[in-house]
């Protein structure tokens, strides 16, 4: 990892309309994502990580723009990718690529895998004929399988081997980020470790960065260098992966973390638990200040009143939450006694 910024997200912003009537009028919107801000340098692999519908996959969506974001920028080195359209924003996409969760529909079941991993370069034209040909063959090695595949189709293959092709086509045009949307979930775990593994590898053989997205945090913990945690939206939490697990600030990463089976008996029985009671609100109508206030138990009054400041509270470590925020510091210790007895079981 370099302290080069490959990627700069400001402000990024996905609203997806809700419309009713017969005329298809808005009457309002689901915030998927609402004003997330992040840096990614280059070389370094950053863990995206939150339950369920909190905006992660969309998240990597809009920068890719594949969805077109509500508002903010995304800088792809110097290039604003918001600011790009049509043929513009066509020849960057060489540079980015995707790989997505589900294998199996993101390959064209008609198409040999050959076909497929060639299929970029030729839209891109960077290489035919023989040479195309050999690259398929050494993009198929390097990523653990055979060339004699090559003239297979699809459905032939396991979950893991389909995941294989897709992070072989997503190298064929020599891309500087890739965005790995939930890669792994589908797999078993023995497969699961053996991805994680081969993508390593390849970042390292190839000098690539990753956004890594995921629900499984100690997937997460081991392929990441930085840890971002998503929350309805918005960003809770942003530090190295070494601080986020051994000194998390947010109440909603804390929670997160202590579900986090340990395999040590000892351990495990000694354990602090944080339940999380409630459900996340929806992004259609999230609750107002602190978007975690609902089910933060001794949320205090300005919670619902003040959207917490995207801060940062130690060297590289970012939180949003008002607990962190030194002009609330004499309710600190307050809170945090509280927290403890009311919060932690």
């Amino acid at each position: 990892m370099t302290e080069e910024i490959l990627l700069k997200v400001e402000n990024l912003k996905m609203h997806f309309p809700i419309l009713a009537g017969v005329f298809r009028r808005q009457v309002g919107a689901v915030k998927a994502v609402d004003g997330v801000s992040f840096n990614i340098h280059r070389g370094e692999t950053l863990g995206l990580v939150g339950e369920s519908g909190c905006g992660k996959s969309t998240t990597g969506r809009a920068i890719l723009q594949l969805y077109e974001p509500t508002a903010g920028s995304v800088y792809f080195g110097d290039v604003d990718l918001a600011a790009l359209r049509g043929e513009q924003m066509r020849r960057l996409r060489s540079e980015i690529q995707m790989i997505f969760q589900d294998a199996y529909s993101s390959l064209n079941p008609r198409m040999a895998i050959g076909e497929i991993i060639k299929e970029p370069m030729a839209i891109f034209k960077t290489a035919t004929g023989k040479e195309a040909d050999d690259r398929v063959d050494y993009l198929l090695e390097v990523v653990g399988l055979s060339k004699k595949y090559r003239d297979r189709f699809p459905h032939e293959f396991s979950g893991g081997q389909r995941q294989r092709i897709g992070i072989a086509r997503a190298l064929a045009l020599n891309p500087k980020l890739i965005v790995l949307d939930e890669p792994i979930s589908a797999l078993d775990v023995s497969v699961q470790a053996q991805v994680i593994n081969l993508l390593e590898d390849l970042q390292e053989q190839f000098g690539l960065t990753y956004l890594f997205i995921a629900h499984d945090l100690s997937v997460v913990r081991h392929i990441s260098d930085r840890v971002a945690v998503m929350y309805l939206g918005r960003f809770a939490e942003l530090t190295d992966k070494y601080s986020l697990y051994d000194r998390p600030l947010h109440p909603y990463t804390q929670g997160l973390l202590s579900a986090v089976p340990i395999p040590d008996p000892v351990v495990e029985e000694t354990r602090q638990r944080i339940i999380l009671e409630g459900d996340v609100p929806s992004p259609a109508n999230p609750p107002s200040g602190c978007n975690f206030r609902t089910r933060f138990p001794i949320a205090d009054t300005f919670c619902a009143e003040e959207q917490p400041e995207w801060r940062e509270v130690l060297p590289g470590h970012f939180v949003a939450c008002h607990a962190t925020d030194p002009s609330k510091i004499d309710k600190n210790a307050v809170w945090q006694e509280k927290y403890e007895k009311e919060v932690v079981a």
